[in-house]
């Protein structure tokens, strides 16, 4: 009996150690990795997550970079039984855009600190993680590629740099081109930040004044007001601050947020129609008709264009979706991947 029991509780010790590993940090070292630009990040490592096991002729890959700032930590609660991508089907790798602080970033570069970090794109970022699917991986042909907010911007441009490298694609609460309304946001906080630095010298400077910006288009003015009576305004805005104070870097943002302004998948085309010729893998595209932070629009004309299938959610969390109707967007992307 006593055997039994500490065999038993050896193979649980051994099962939670293997997923430890699995879900474990790590990075793929890329090098002097070459930018769009010309210019090089140096000794540049990309941080992953993986999730689920690769199956024996490496077709169930999904990979998911992160949103604009997150981390691949942060991915985690997507994965698993009726979550977003269910890791007992399917290899999930999260990948740790650049710029992100745990992915080269100018917070973490030794030779291009802060500053003198090179600009990158979100091409760049795609670029960097085609390198990590195919040469740590050794991936042909992934599955599906999908993420959210400026994962989707990157599961755009990944549709249309490596078309035949992904049997799917779900882009979801992504863009192919910044609107004009989007990019009045994106600016605002670049300029808070500008003019934060002109005052302080901190890592952290503009902080405060990018979580009110950012927490004031992250979902509608209905949300808000349903879910923040005015007598505890002060203690939502105060939590929201010092979250920000507590992780922002103002040069990691300022790296990424410049890399969405300038997204345009149709760039290296000359035209939005011409992109979408590019265009195979097939499609599910996810938007927020309330989105006040990534206008719907240019997605839902692109999918229109490649006959993709859409989702629309239409509720006051707006970019926020998850938070109304997550149930609801895992179970068409779970249905989508398993067809």
């Amino acid at each position: 009996m006593k055997r039994t029991v500490l065999s038993i509780a050896l193979i649980l010790l051994l099962c939670s150690l293997t997923a430890f590993a699995q879900n474990e940090l790590k990075f793929a070292e890329l090098g002097d990795f070459k930018l769009e630009s010309g210019e090089y990040i140096r000794e540049c490592k990309l941080a992953y997550r993986t999730f689920g096991k690769l199956n024996a002729d490496k077709s169930n890959a999904v990979l998911f970079p992160t949103w604009f700032s997150g981390t691949s930590e942060q991915l985690a609660g997507n994965f698993g039984k009726e979550k977003m991508v269910d890791d007992a089907k399917f290899f999930v790798i999260a990948v740790d855009a650049l710029g992100n602080g745990v992915t080269s970033s100018p917070s973490n570069s030794k030779l291009q600190p802060m500053e003198k970090f090179p600009r990158f794109s979100i091409r760049d970022m795609v670029n960097a993680e085609h390198q990590l699917v195919t040469r740590t991986f050794g991936i042909k042909k992934l599955h599906a590629v999908m993420g959210i907010s400026m994962g989707g911007m990157q599961t755009f441009e990944w549709m249309v740099a490596y078309p035949e490298m992904m049997v799917k694609a779900i882009p979801i609460v992504g863009t192919t081109q910044q609107t004009a309304y989007d990019l009045l946001l994106w600016s605002t906080e670049l300029k808070a930040i500008e003019q934060a630095q002109a005052l302080d010298t901190s890592e952290n400077a503009g902080a405060e004044l990018v979580a009110r910006i950012h927490a004031l288009a992250l979902v509608t003015p209905a949300y808000r007001n349903s879910s923040t009576p005015p007598k505890e305004f002060s203690a939502f805005v105060q939590k929201e601050e010092q979250n920000y104070l507590n992780t922002f870097n103002a040069e990691n943002w300022k790296s990424q947020l410049k890399a969405m302004m300038a997204h345009d998948v149709s760039r290296k085309f000359g035209s939005m129609a011409q992109a979408a010729l590019a265009v195979k893998a097939k499609t599910l595209v996810v938007v927020a008709r309330q989105d006040m932070m990534v206008n719907p629009d240019p997605a839902i004309e692109f999918a229109r264009l490649i006959k993709a299938e859409i989702l629309e959610v239409n509720n006051a969390c707006g970019h926020a979706f998850a938070s109304c109707e997550g149930s609801k967007v895992n179970a068409a992307v779970a249905r989508f991947l398993g067809q």
